[in-house]
């Protein structure tokens, strides 16, 4: 007669520990504009604290209007002929305020990266976009007359649709791979034009899994492109090939098997780079359109410069496809949207991965990744992660259906969130530094000093990192990177702050020209960044 009230209490007990570890997940959620107009397929974070976002041109309406008289009139264009919706828009950090921004040329599915001086340079597309270069060159969020320029005097030497760029260690964007381009080329462009690069084509399989290749540049200054379940060491400049890894177990990771990749951050003496893939589709389900093949959880570890390199294994807690691996102002990588099976591609994937993970490198294999808070909105194809000079990750887009489309399963998703790590929890705020000195502008191996101020003592190194902006699209953040640079103890001052000791980093190779964010970092809490330029 007891097994009922028995059966109840157990019942109830399951539901509170339940409730209690989503409660005790680290990490917490925040909306910052309710409806941004438009879904961003592409975003990159300014030197300004205005963020990009960028979407397609041939998707017809839009949620926001351009300026009066602003429309663009394409007759080509298969939905509107005269289109007065905004395609791009800049948000604010301040004020989470959006302004629309004018694109005149299709921009689905390119590329992007930051030229030294901070301008925004964007490829390829589809249609009309196919051979473009585009610039977007940022400016105080007061100033209203910033906005996308099209470059009419140079164009791609090869159409680039899927391709990805990187900074090189002398300013230069070299731009890889694309559909039915096999090749590299380069911004300024080179007079030789692009460069074959039979890598890619034996990369290439049936659905196209060599898209959006993983491009890491690597502190000895060659390229590290991976591709399908392959990888290379490059040599751009002889164009050659240096060395081939071991395939990557575990199925195809790019487009549109849709894994990620990141590069551990550079440290000590910056010799060693470590490249991090997890995740992918299984091989089949974007031939079959089949939404509900379960997603793989697999990471591959490699350090791409070492002597005889292998990869080393371990699975996520969660099978992930469309997930994107953000570089955190610690070194540690948050792994964040995406789904849990399918593929990448219009409704073609299901289960949406709500919950973030963090994965720690300097732990033991099998305790390196921790669940985090889960979030709501099921962020999938066509979805965006970027870090903000807050410590906060900024989360935008998704869009599963070729047009907007709001009354489905996963419509399409104009609202922007951020996600706050752990590090900014209210219990770490006494600990948090606030960096009140750093230099504007630095030279490679200069040696400076930055200045903190922290509520309880300093005990033990405050780290002082370089983070780069990368341009986020597709699973894979462009140019993304983290340097630690080399630093004396923090020495503290009748003024109360904390001086500290800085390197700049050694070359090019190891941090290109251009801005970062500096965050110091205080047993593992990242103050809010202050942006330098590094030149030579």
């Amino acid at each position: 007669m007891t097994t009922p009230k028995f059966l109840f209490l157990f019942i109830f007990l399951i539901h509170f520990v339940t409730m209690s570890s989503r409660a005790d997940l680290p990490g917490t959620w925040e909306l910052l504009v309710a409806e941004a107009g438009i879904a961003s397929m592409h975003t990159a974070v300014t030197h300004f604290n205005t963020v990009v976002l960028l979407d397609r041109t041939d998707i017809g309406p839009s949620r926001k209007l351009l300026p009066p008289h602003h429309c663009r009139v394409d007759p080509n264009d298969p939905i509107l002929k005269k289109d007065c919706y905004a395609h791009s828009v800049l948000l604010d950090l301040q004020t989470n305020s959006i302004r629309p921004l004018m694109i005149l040329t299709d921009t689905w599915c390119s590329s992007g990266q930051f030229l030294p001086d901070g301008t925004l340079l964007h490829t390829g597309g589809d249609l009309d976009g196919f051979r473009k270069f585009r610039k977007f060159t940022p400016c105080e969020p007061s100033n209203s007359l910033c906005d996308w320029e099209e470059l009419q005097d140079t164009q791609l030497s090869q159409g680039r649709w899927y391709a990805t760029n990187q900074i090189l260690p002398n300013g230069e964007i070299i731009i890889v791979g694309g559909r039915a381009a096999n090749s590299v080329e380069f911004f300024p462009p080179r007079k030789e034009g692009a460069f074959e690069f039979p890598f890619l084509t034996q990369a290439e399989d049936n659905q196209h899994d060599n898209l959006y290749p993983y491009v890491h540049l690597l502190p000895n200054g060659h390229l590290f492109i991976f591709a399908n379940n392959k990888a290379v060491m490059y040599d751009y400049n002889t164009n050659k090939i240096l060395k081939d890894y071991p395939i990557l177990e575990g199925g195809p990771r790019n487009y549109p098997s849709a894994g990620s990749s990141a590069m551990l951050a550079l440290t000590e003496d910056y010799s060693s780079a470590i490249i991090v893939i997890c995740g992918g589709a299984e091989f089949g389900a974007y031939l079959q359109r089949s939404s509900d093949t379960p997603a793989h959880g697999s990471c591959g570890r490699i350090e791409a410069t070492g002597e005889n390199p292998v990869w080393e294994m371990e699975d996520m807690p969660f099978a992930r496809i469309m997930g994107d691996m953000v570089m955190l102002p610690t070194g540690d990588i948050l792994i964040i949207n995406g789904a849990q099976a399918g593929t990448q591609g219009f409704e073609m994937a299901s289960n949406p991965c709500l919950n973030p993970v963090l994965y720690r490198p300097s732990e033991p294999l099998g305790l390196r990744f921790m669940t985090l808070t889960p979030g709501t909105v099921p962020r999938m194809y066509h979805s965006t992660a970027n870090l903000l000079p807050d410590g906060r990750i900024l989360l935008a887009g998704s869009n599963p259906h070729f047009f907007y489309k709001f009354a489905a399963e996963f419509p399409t998703e104009l609202r922007i969130e951020a996600f706050s790590p752990e590090y900014l929890s209210a219990d770490k705020a006494n600990i948090r530094p606030v960096l009140v000195e750093s230099p504007e502008k630095v030279k490679y191996r200069e040696d400076f000093e930055v200045a903190v101020t922290v509520e309880l003592p300093v005990v033990g190194i405050v780290e002082v990192n370089f983070a780069s902006a990368p341009f986020s699209t597709h699973s894979f953040s462009q140019g993304q990177r983290l340097v630690k640079l080399r630093v004396t103890s923090a020495i503290p001052d009748v003024a109360g702050k904390y001086k500290i000791g800085c390197t700049a980093p050694l070359d090019g190779r190891v941090a290109p020209p251009g801005y970062y964010m500096v965050f110091a970092v205080n047993q593992g809490v990242p103050s809010v960044a202050r942006w330098v330029q590094l030149v030579v």
